[in-house]
């Protein structure tokens, strides 16, 4: 999905939602706990209870790696399930030394049906620009996170008075476009928006922490907000474990429905 793509979507659902299947085999359903495809079949209900809300999906592959091989093989039908409409995020917070992100990238973009992934900077540009040389596809680059490690090494300040967080952004932001380029900012960090719409006007940013995590939707939008709305923010446990029953679909569209009733309203200042 490209950028024209992804922002008439944004404008035709009147949402910028992406909901995180974080899918932990413990909190589903026991139901779908004691079966051989439980996490496939329970990713699909709420698929299908959310897709009219939200316009991405974002898998996070630590909870398909942890099951080994048939986790890959979930993973892989998850992705494939999600429609060609919606954004298809891989949350893998990759990146190595080129010869071994060439691999990564070829297993996500081309193995596996995913627009997207998820990348560490902090080996440099080698390590990142593999990702970046596939078209149509996005490289999410880690930019300002919301856990507390953020303060050991991106809110610090370098000798030239920058964060760390500030000069990846600078110098990642030289490496690729905003057609090919998105950046992690962690909703807890609303209010450093303001600062990182100064250096990446146009790009678009993946942002975690609504909901569970206690991230202001409407200080985000505020913030970071730009005139394509820029925006994708994700919501994963508020929305796949709003119940534990087996009214857990049901449950997942009512919350993904409120946040995209807001997020309509969020998007008429544009």
């Amino acid at each position: 999905m490209n950028r024209k793509e992804l922002v008439e979507t944004i404008k035709t659902k009147q949402s910028f939602l992406c909901v995180g299947l974080d899918t932990d085999l413990e909190k589903i359903p026991t139901y779908f706990q004691t079966r051989p495809n439980g996490v496939v079949e329970f990713n699909k209900q709420i698929i299908d209870a959310t897709k009219d809300f939200c316009v991405s999906y974002k898998i996070n592959t630590a909870f398909y790696e942890a099951m080994g091989a048939r986790g890959w093989d979930a993973m892989e039908e998850t992705c494939d399930y999600i429609p060609n409409t919606h954004l298809k995020i891989a949350d893998a917070k990759r990146a190595d030394i080129g010869n071994t992100s060439t691999y990564y990238a070829k297993a996500f973009f081309e193995k596996m049906n995913f627009d997207a992934i998820t990348v560490a900077p902090y080996m440099g540009e080698d390590s990142i620009r593999p990702f970046l040389e596939y078209e149509n596809k996005w490289t999410i680059v880690l930019g300002l996170t919301s856990n507390k490690g953020a303060y050991d090494f991106e809110l610090q300040k370098l000798k030239n008075e920058k964060h760390v967080y500030e000069q990846v952004l600078e110098t990642v932001s030289l490496w690729g476009n905003e057609n090919n380029l998105m950046f992690v900012v962690g909703a807890t960090q609303a209010e450093e928006l303001a600062n990182i719409r100064k250096i990446i006007p146009n790009n678009f940013l993946l942002v975690p922490g609504v909901g569970a995590q206690g991230g202001s939707l409407a200080d985000v939008a505020k913030y970071g907000m730009n005139k394509d709305c820029g925006l994708l923010v994700n919501a994963s446990r508020a929305i796949i474990f709003a119940s534990n029953e087996m009214d857990f679909a049901e449950k997942a569209a009512e919350v993904a429905k409120s946040y995209q009733l807001e997020m309509k309203q969020l998007l008429t200042l544009l």
